[in-house]
């Protein structure tokens, strides 16, 4: 980067709230992120809790008036939870209406009826990839167990031969894709096409998903050798209903947005011209408030009615949809606040000038970053956010595809080898009956394998895109 274009930058910026030297700001980064670590680890605080103490902490390290500190908090707590908040309640919704009407049972039972043998994995795979678009990860996970449990104990398969392709499905979506969590607030962070990054966000996953998942679930069934547990078969949410919506429009409604999102990236593409009425159209029509919301409008029937729903329970769904994820936002606005303050402390411009003198490339270095964040906090969320707080100005010169690709860069950074500190570690040890070194064998192991092979494909693309 040029030093016309890092005057620039500083320029649009807004305005420092200190004038720390590199090696205070270095010191604050750490001090603020030790301290976030030791109060989720430690001290077993919330995140949102302890991303806003960490971020008070770094504009204090950082020699920053604490007024200042605290309306930086306040103005990336606002702005993110304007940007994504919406988004993640919508996507909430879907994913509640696809439980709750069977629609998520209707499109596994349909797969598995036409899968069988050596094409399980894969159908496994392909069953928690659709299903996982709309749905948070621990919603996938407590979705899909009792599929799991069921097709390993009933085909006589090594739990982790079924079970591993189904989670690396989950995770892959959780990582890389749009609507969720991270990914939209990275989005949001570096200032990507949500179109473009979803593009490239599926030609990631789907050799990503494909290695860690069928691939690796072969080695993971011999080192593991476990069968389904019998307690941990819980009841499928549709089996207290008399009819659910068919397999045709379940998949159509949950991939609508998807459709709707990139029709819109390939218009920008095809037309480049934002005063044409095509892309006026598609701009409005793919945007990713209009796709989500017209996708739960169209759930309401296609997937409620459908179900049999009366207008009091499609409502009572809605309202059910939206209490779990409260800790979600907060966790999410919190994180927004912490990159806002990184970002006005001065520490954006830090690492852009550091990753120079270094010639590290920017998608690595954002790797790296959310690699180590991932591994001392064991939130895939806040090493997202953290990660794209810290690499945004980055993002300054780059490309549209490149920019899309940081936020990748930093999704696959940040699913890096989960455990003991990973609330996912023990949701997965708990439901498959693990110890903690089969968890690790299995589970961490193919987080692992998840991060380096999407990194290391982004990287790939980089150079011929």
């Amino acid at each position: 980067m040029t030093s016309l274009s890092v005057e620039m930058l500083a320029a649009d910026a807004v305005e420092p709230i200190t004038s720390a030297g590199h090696a205070q700001l270095g010191i604050a980064v750490l001090a603020g992120i030790a301290v976030i670590v030791l109060l989720i680890t430690k001290f077993k605080l919330h995140a949102f809790l302890a991303l806003t103490i960490g971020s008070l902490a770094l504009g204090a390290f950082a020699g920053a008036p604490l007024d200042k500190a605290i309306a930086s908090f306040t103005a990336g707590l606002g702005s993110t939870v304007a940007g994504v908040g919406v988004l993640i309640a919508l996507g909430a919704i879907l994913g509640k209406l696809l439980a709750d009407s069977g629609g998520a049972d209707q499109i596994v039972d349909t797969i598995l009826a036409k899968a069988g043998g050596r094409a399980m994995p894969w159908a496994m795979v392909l069953i928690a990839s659709v299903i996982g678009l709309p749905l948070f990860f621990e919603v996938g996970i407590v979705l899909l167990i009792p599929v799991v449990l069921m097709v390993a104990k009933r085909g006589n398969y090594s739990l982790m031969r079924i079970g591993i392709p189904a989670l690396a499905g989950l995770s892959v979506m959780h990582g890389l894709i749009p609507p969720h969590p991270g990914p939209l607030v990275a989005i949001d962070a570096v200032d990507a096409n949500l179109g473009i990054t979803l593009a490239l966000g599926v030609l990631v996953a789907i050799p990503t998903v494909i290695i860690a998942g069928p691939v690796f679930s072969k080695y993971a069934a011999k080192w593991v050798d476990v069968s389904a547990p019998e307690k941990m078969m819980p009841q499928r949410p549709s089996e207290d209903l008399q009819k659910r919506p068919g397999f045709g429009v379940t998949v159509a409604t949950v991939l609508l947005p998807v459709v709707m999102m990139l029709a819109k990236a390939l218009v920008d593409i095809i037309v480049d011209n934002p005063e044409h009425t095509v892309q006026r159209v598609f701009d409005v029509v793919g945007s990713p408030l209009i796709a989500l919301l017209a996708a739960v409008i169209v759930g309401m029937f296609t997937l409620g009615r459908a179900a049999g729903f009366t207008k009091g329970r499609l409502s009572t769904t809605v309202e059910k949809s939206l209490a779990p994820i409260a800790g979600v936002l907060m966790i999410v606005g919190a994180g927004g606040g912490f990159k806002q303050t990184l970002i006005d402390s001065g520490v954006g411009k830090m690492v852009l000038e550091i990753s120079k003198d270094w010639s590290i490339p920017a998608l690595l270095l954002a790797w790296l970053i959310a690699v180590v964040i991932r591994l001392a906090t064991g939130s895939a969320t806040v090493a997202t956010i953290s990660a794209a707080g810290l690499v945004a100005p980055l993002a300054a010169d780059m490309s549209t595809t490149h920019t899309a690709l940081l936020v990748l860069a930093i999704g696959a950074g940040s699913l890096f080898f989960s455990h003991v500190n990973d609330a996912g570690f023990w949701l997965v040890k708990e439901y498959f009956g693990l110890d903690v070194g089969q968890t690790i064998k299995t589970w961490s192991v193919m987080e692992t394998i998840i991060s380096v092979v999407a990194g290391g494909l982004v990287l790939l693309l980089s150079l011929v895109i």
